[in-house]
């Protein structure tokens, strides 16, 4: 177990003239035991940056260092870590035994009987003891994951590295197995850093969450410092689904009242905000997650109509869809509230929610409250 520290790491591909940079001067430190999860679109750098780190791609410009060693040029088998890939990795001509046993025997001096203790320890860990003479062609994808996850395990490694490891796995079986890693991860107090593009994942496994996009660091922090307080419209439209509604607004005091005007509708300040917004000479985009939407009536001065055009019931939620100004956005409601495509709705969106970015370069001016005070809370890129 140990602390792992990226600094300034860069990665590129291909020849000069037709250079494309995967990771840009990345930064990122992981504490002895945390969980934290890379998280972007395809093409953001994450897979890249957890294969830099196990040296499976060489490091253009950048250290690596996991403890007090210094990995950034060593040997993929010189490296005291574990992967875990997509696609499982496991020999089909071998039992899930010989599977997870391989490794060790192939790149340490155990002996027979430690591997065969660490194999059996590690299985009887994760409840696959009666897989273990069966080959991977008859094991169930969560069976093949967990082998998979036990390989990774007997090698007691100072830091486990997953690449999207349950995007195979069906709905079901995957939401099992997030909760089952999490609980293994915090069992053995290994650093992990886990790669997925499924924002869900990250809000839901990570200690920490670090989002990218275009090989370039947009925020680090907790889950919920990355969905209340995000540091930039980039990572305030990942972050949460269905994604945040976004209106192209501008910032009006014409009238002795500080408004942010819309094509669709006119929204009224508070006094703090409109000091926030007072010396802004830009456009701006106004953000409201669709969760934080609220029906209303007529008394409230920031009501306004608009007409349902699609309604999709989802149990204890209802995704309500309606546009503006020829933009389609949504609405998350409960389901005690009946709508159907074709209503009338007075919908508000409450103050204390409310996101405001710079235009032009999505910076974040003002985020919705947290749901309890604390201390601040932090995570900007360096």
């Amino acid at each position: 177990m140990a602390k792992i520290e990226i600094n300034n790491l860069t990665k590129v591909f291909g020849k000069s003239g037709e250079q494309i940079v995967a990771v840009r001067d990345l930064d990122l430190t992981i504490p002895d035991g945390d969980f934290l999860v890379l998280v972007g679109p395809s093409g953001c750098g994450k897979s890249t940056t957890l294969r830099c780190i196990a040296g499976l791609e060489t490091v253009i410009d950048g250290t690596i260092t996991i403890g007090d060693q210094d990995i950034t040029d060593a040997k993929p088998k010189s490296r005291s870590i574990a992967m875990v890939f997509q696609n499982y990795a496991l020999y089909p001509h071998m039992t899930a035994q010989e599977n997870m046993s391989f490794g060790l025997k192939m790149t340490t001096d155990l002996s027979g009987d430690e591997i065969s203790r660490r194999v059996q320890d590690a299985a009887a860990m994760l409840g696959i003891e009666e897989l273990l003479g069966k080959k991977p062609g008859s094991l169930s994808g969560g069976q093949q994951q967990r082998v998979a996850l036990g390989r990774a395990i007997v090698r007691e490694p100072e830091a486990f590295l997953m690449d999207e490891p349950l995007s195979n796995l069906d709905a079901k079986l995957r939401t099992q197995m997030r909760t089952e890693l999490q609980d293994l991860q915090q069992k053995l107090g290994i650093s992990t850093i886990y790669v997925t593009h499924d924002q869900t994942e990250a809000m839901t496994m990570g200690d920490k969450i670090a989002i990218l996009n275009h090989g370039k660091l947009q925020q680090l922090g907790t889950p919920l410092e990355c969905y209340y307080q995000p540091q930039n419209q980039f990572v305030a439209g990942f972050i949460g689904s269905p994604s945040m509604n976004f209106f192209d607004v501008t910032y009006s005091n014409s009238d002795g009242q500080p408004t942010l005007k819309h094509d669709g509708f006119q929204y009224s300040l508070s006094n703090e905000l409109a000091e926030k917004l007072s010396d802004v000479n830009q456009p701006l985009i106004l953000g409201i997650r669709p969760e934080s939407i609220e029906m209303t009536d007529n008394t409230d001065k920031n009501a306004f109509q608009v007409e349902v055009s699609v309604v999709e019931p989802l149990g204890e939620r209802t995704l309500v869809y309606f546009d503006i100004d020829d933009e389609t956005y949504i609405a998350s409601l409960t389901t005690d509230i009946l709508v159907n495509p074709g209503d009338t709705l007075n919908i508000v969106f409450p103050g204390e929610n409310l996101h405001v970015f710079e235009s032009d370069t999505g910076k974040s001016i003002h985020n919705s409250e947290p749901p309890s005070e604390g201390k601040p809370l932090v995570g900007s890129p360096s």
